[in-house]
C-alpha cells in the first residue's frame, strides 16, 4: 500500500494550525503592543473541536475564565495547612506577567501564563486579606467583666443581639483580647454608641459541628469577631475611657438610623408582614420569627429577605426609571443631555446608599459591585448585561473579599446570574414568536412577564440547586411555584413602594408606602404559607463532598462561559458530580465537639441520639444524614439503652457504642463496649476505643465510619492545620478530675446555638 507525504513551509503550516486566541480585550491588546491577534497552535485532530475553539476565541470568551483561574488560586490558599507568606504568590504573579509579555509570539504559552498569573493573583489577594484583617480570638471559655462600645444591635424575638467593640476584657492579656465580640442579651434598652460594662459568658468562635460542615470560626474571623456568648445580668452605662473612633462613630450613626427606620416600617406594616417589609429595606431580620422563616424557605423565596441581587436590581432599576422619566419631562434635558447616562449615575448613587444603609453585608456589597459594573457599562456605551461584565464583577469581588468564594451567597448569586445571562444569549438567537406578537394589549405583556418569571426562576433554580444541597442539605421542589406567585408582588409593589417610602421618610410622609409594603408582604407570606403546606415542600438530602461540588461548578462554568458546541462537554463533569452526590459517604457516629452528645446509626439504619447536644448542632447532623426529623422528635432516642449514667447504642454490625457521663460507668463501659464517648477527662487504660475530653479538645467534632475490623475517623479540627481562624488547643489535663463538673460549654448548649444563628 503506497502513499505520499506532503510537506508545508513554515508560513503554510502556521496558517493551517494558528487559531486567534483573544484572551484580552482589544484595548488591552493595543496597550500591550500586540500587533497580531492572539493565537496558539493546535494539531489537526478534532476538526469540529478546533473550529468551535476558534469561534470562542474570536468572540473573546477566554476573558471570562480569568475569575475562574483567580478562584482556583483562592481555593489553593484555603487548602494550605499553614499560613503562607505574601512574597511567594506576589513573585509568582510578577514572573507570570513578565513571561506572558515575553511569550507574545508563542500564544499558547502566553495564555497559560495569563491563567497562572490570575491564579497567583487570587492566592495573593487571599493572603493579603487574611493578614489585613487578622485579630486575636478568645482561646478558651471566659466568664467575667467586659467593657466596650455598642457597635450594632438587632432586635430579635427574645432579646437583642449586640456586637461590641471592646475597650477592656479583664483577665485576658491586652495582646490576646478580641477586638469585637457578639453577644445576646435580654436587655432591650441599649442603643448603638453606648459604652457599657457587664459580666459576660464568652466562648471562642466554634468550629464546624461536623467534619466538612459549616465553619463558623472562619466566617467570624473574616468578620473581625473574636468571641461569641451572652450577657444574662445587668448592663451598666459607663464613661468611655477613649474617644469613639471615627469609623465606629459612622457605623453607630448608620445603625441608629437603621433601627429607627426598622421600627417605623415594622409598626406601619404590622405583624410579620411589617417585619419582612423592614428586612427588605434595612436588612434587619431579627423580628422575623422562625415559623415565617420556615415558610419562606419551604416556598423557595427566602432570598427576598436577604438583601442581595434581586433587591439591588429592583431598587436601582426603580431609581433608573424614575430619574430617566423625570429628565425626559424637560425638553432641554431630553434633547441635549445624556439622559440615560445621568439616570445610570443616579441609580449608582442610589444603589450605593441602599447598600450602606442596609448594613453593607457581604452579599449586599457583592450585589452592589455587580450592579455598579452593569450601570458603568451604560456610561461607556457598552451592553449592561453581559458575561464579560459579570466576569469583571467576579474579579473585583475576589480581589476585595476572597473568602466569599467559599460561601453559599457568592456561589449561588454568581451561578444564577451566569446561567441567566447564558440563557439570555441563547434566547436572543431564537426566531420571534409571531403568534404572541399579534396578541392585543394587555395579553402580550402579561404573557411575556409570566413566561419570563417562570423561565428565569427555573434556570436559576437548576443552577443553584447543587449549592443549596451542599450547604444546607435541602431542596425545595415547589420553589418555582413560590417564586412565580410571590415575585410579581415583590417586583411591582414591594420594592417600588420601598423606594418611594425612603424618599418620603425625611418629610414624614412615608407611612402610606410602608402600609402598602406591609399589605403586599402579607400577601407574599400567605402564598409562602400555602406553598409550604404542600406535602414534601422541603426535601432533606444527604450531604455530599467537596469534589462533587467542584464537578457541578465546573459543569455550570463550562456550560455558561462557552457559546458554541463546546458547552455540551459540560455533561462530563455533570455526570461525575451526580455519581458522587448520589452515593455520599455518611458517617455512622457523630460526636459533639464538647462531648455533650453523640448520634449513632442504629441497627435499622436510622440515627439514634444519646446525650444532649445543642439543637443547632443536632439539626445540622440530621440534615447532613438526609434525615428530615425534628431535633425534638422522641423517635431519635428509640434504640438507645439509657440510664442516669449514660447510654449504649448498637451499630448495624453488632458493635456497641457507649456514651458515658459517670466515672464508675466509664470503667464498666471500657470493658464491654467497642467504642466509648465521654465528656470527662480519662487517663486510665481502656480496652475500648476511647474518645474523651482531651481528644475532643484536640480534634473538635468527630465522625466515625464503622469499617470492617476497625474505625475510620474524620475530625473537624485537623491538628496539622495551623491557620489564623483555627482555634487554640489548650493542653489536656494530666490527671482526671475528682468530679465530672460540666464546663460552661456543656452546661449551656443552647447558648452556642443562639450565638451561631
Amino acid at each position: 500500500m503506497g502513499g505520499r507525504m506532503l510537506s508545508y513551509g513554515p508560513e503554510q503550516r502556521r496558517s493551517r494550525v494558528r487559531v486567534a486566541a483573544l484572551a484580552l480585550p482589544a484595548r488591552l491588546r493595543r496597550a500591550a503592543d500586540f500587533a497580531q491577534p492572539l493565537s496558539f497552535p493546535l494539531s489537526d485532530w478534532g476538526g469540529p473541536f478546533r473550529r468551535a475553539l476558534e469561534t470562542e476565541i474570536e468572540r473573546r470568551r477566554l476573558f471570562n475564565w480569568l475569575p475562574v483561574c483567580m478562584g482556583a488560586g483562592v481555593l489553593l490558599y484555603f487548602l494550605a495547612d499553614r499560613e503562607p507568606g505574601l512574597a511567594a504568590p506576589l513573585a509568582g504573579l510578577v514572573l507570570c506577567v513578565l513571561a506572558a509579555l515575553l511569550m507574545r509570539q508563542r500564544r499558547a504559552a502566553m495564555v497559560i501564563c495569563i491563567a497562572a498569573a490570575a491564579a497567583f493573583a487570587g492566592f495573593a489577594a487571599a493572603t493579603w486579606r487574611t493578614a489585613g484583617i487578622a485579630a486575636p480570638a478568645l482561646a478558651r471559655n471566659h466568664v467575667g467583666k467586659l467593657t466596650g462600645f455598642v457597635e450594632t444591635l438587632e432586635q430579635r424575638e427574645k432579646g437583642v443581639r449586640v456586637i461590641i467593640q471592646l475597650t477592656d476584657l479583664p483577665g485576658i492579656a491586652p495582646a490576646l483580647q478580641p477586638r469585637r465580640v457578639r453577644v445576646t442579651t435580654p436587655v432591650t434598652t441599649l442603643k448603638p454608641g453606648d459604652h457599657i460594662s457587664a459580666t459576660a459568658r464568652l466562648l471562642p468562635p466554634p468550629g464546624p459541628a461536623r467534619p466538612g460542615g459549616y465553619d463558623f470560626a472562619r466566617d467570624a474571623f473574616f468578620q473581625g469577631i473574636g468571641a461569641v456568648g451572652s450577657i444574662a445580668g445587668k448592663i451598666a452605662l459607663t464613661p468611655a475611657p477613649i474617644p469613639m473612633p471615627r469609623r465606629l462613630a459612622l457605623a453607630v450613626a448608620i445603625d441608629q438610623a437603621r433601627n429607627a427606620l426598622t421600627e417605623r416600617i415594622a409598626t406601619s406594616g404590622g405583624g410579620q408582614a411589617g417585619a419582612v417589609a423592614a428586612a427588605l429595606v434595612t436588612g434587619k431580620r431579627g423580628l422575623i420569627n422562625e415559623a415565617t422563616n420556615n415558610d419562606l424557605r419551604a416556598a423557595g423565596i427566602y432570598h427576598i429577605v436577604s438583601i442581595s441581587g434581586l433587591h439591588m436590581v429592583l431598587a436601582a432599576g426603580t431609581i433608573f426609571w424614575l430619574a430617566r422619566a423625570l429628565l425626559a419631562l424637560s425638553q432641554t434635558a431630553a434633547l441635549y443631555w445624556p439622559v440615560k447616562k445621568l439616570a445610570a449615575l443616579a441609580a449608582m448613587l442610589g444603589a450605593t446608599a441602599y447598600c450602606i444603609f442596609s448594613g453593607s453585608d457581604v452579599a449586599t456589597v457583592r450585589s452592589l459591585i455587580m450592579m455598579l459594573v452593569m450601570l458603568g457599562a451604560i456610561l461607556v456605551d457598552r451592553p449592561a448585561l453581559s458575561m464579560r461584565n459579570l466576569a469583571l464583577a467576579a474579579i473585583i469581588v475576589l480581589l476585595r473579599e476572597p473568602e466569599a468564594l467559599l460561601g453559599p451567597s457568592f456561589q449561588m448569586s454568581f451561578g444564577a446570574v451566569a446561567a441567566l445571562i447564558a440563557f439570555a444569549e441563547r434566547w436572543q438567537e431564537r426566531p420571534p414568536d409571531a403568534a404572541a406578537a399579534s396578541w392585543p394589549w394587555p395579553l402580550r405583556p402579561l404573557w411575556l412577564s409570566a413566561v419570563g418569571i417562570l423561565t428565569t426562576t427555573m434556570v436559576a433554580t437548576v443552577a443553584t440547586a447543587p449549592y443549596g444541597v451542599f450547604h444546607f442539605q435541602t431542596f425545595n421542589p415547589f420553589g418555582l411555584l413560590g417564586n412565580a406567585l410571590a415575585l410579581p408582588f415583590v417586583s411591582l409593589i414591594v420594592m417600588p413602594a420601598a423606594v418611594f417610602g425612603v424618599l418620603a421618610y425625611p418629610f414624614g410622609l412615608d407611612w402610606p408606602a410602608w402600609a402598602l409594603m406591609g399589605w403586599a408582604s402579607g400577601l407574599v407570606l400567605q402564598l409562602a404559607h400555602w406553598v409550604a403546606g404542600i406535602d414534601r415542600s422541603t426535601l432533606v438530602l444527604p450531604a455530599f463532598g467537596s469534589l462533587a461540588l467542584i464537578l457541578f461548578s465546573l459543569s455550570l462554568l463550562w456550560l455558561t462561559l462557552w457559546t458554541t458546541a463546546l458547552r455540551f462537554l459540560a455533561a462530563l463533569p455533570l455526570v461525575g458530580g451526580l455519581a458522587l452526590a448520589s452515593a455520599p459517604s455518611r458517617p455512622d457516629i457523630l460526636i459533639e465537639r464538647d462531648g455533650s452528645g453523640v448520634l449513632v446509626r442504629g441497627p435499622e439504619g436510622k440515627m439514634v441520639l444519646a446525650g444532649k447536644p445543642s439543637r443547632f448542632v443536632l439539626t445540622q447532623w440530621l440534615h447532613a444524614d438526609g434525615d428530615a426529623r425534628s431535633p425534638d422528635d422522641a423517635a431519635l432516642r428509640e434504640g438507645a439503652a439509657c440510664d442516669a449514667r449514660g447510654c449504649v447504642v448498637r451499630l448495624p454490625d453488632g458493635r456497641s457504642v457507649a456514651y458515658t457521663r459517670d466515672r464508675i460507668a466509664l470503667v464498666e463501659d471500657c470493658q464491654r463496649a467497642d467504642l466509648v464517648v465521654t465528656s470527662l477527662y480519662w487517663s486510665a487504660p481502656c480496652a475500648a476505643r476511647l474518645i474523651d475530653r482531651s481528644a475532643l479538645i484536640r480534634d473538635g467534632a468527630t465522625a466515625y465510619h464503622a469499617a470492617r475490623g476497625g474505625w475510620r475517623a474524620y475530625t473537624a479540627d485537623e491538628v496539622a492545620r495551623l491557620r489564623p481562624w483555627t482555634r487554640a488547643r489548650p493542653e489536656p489535663r494530666p490527671a482526671p478530675e475528682p468530679t465530672p463538673a460540666p464546663t460552661p460549654a456543656t452546661a449551656e448548649p443552647a447558648q452556642e446555638a443562639e450565638a451561631l444563628q
